[in-house]
């Protein structure tokens, strides 16, 4: 009988703990950019469609999507779409540059990675504050 080799042990599934791994900035902005991607694609395009066809129905029509607009949580819900648009359209910037191989090397990327969070929060805030 001819000698074979032990069988191979197949390894065993890791355990990732998703709580505990500590991702990268760039991570985090991919991950927005994505969640930011279905907010607008989900919740956005339907809500402008919606008040662009009330609005121009009629005068009644305006004023009856102001009222709707108006409470506190809507504005705020209005804001956190505001946010999806403006990270996306920054991100999706920095990612056309990314594909281009500008600033894909570690430094640089973590520094577009900031600066798009900043942007983007920080254009957030002013037309928030310009519209509320």
């Amino acid at each position: 009988m001819p000698v074979s080799d032990p069988p191979a042990v197949k390894p065993r599934p890791v355990y990732l703990n998703l709580v505990r791994i500590r991702l990268p900035l760039p991570g985090i902005v991919s991950i927005l950019h994505r969640i930011s991607g279905a907010a607008l694609f989900l919740f956005a395009i339907p809500l402008v469609l919606f008040a662009v066809q009330t609005s121009l129905e009629s005068a009644d029509g305006f004023a009856t999507l102001k009222a709707m607009f108006a409470p506190a949580l809507c504005k705020l819900v209005l804001v956190g779409l505001l946010w999806a648009y403006v990270h996306h359209f920054f991100a999706g910037i920095r990612y056309l540059f990314l594909d281009l191989r500008v600033g894909d090397d570690l430094k640089p990327a973590r520094q577009s990675s900031v600066a798009v969070l900043g942007v983007g929060l920080a254009l957030t805030l002013i037309i928030a504050v310009r519209l509320w």
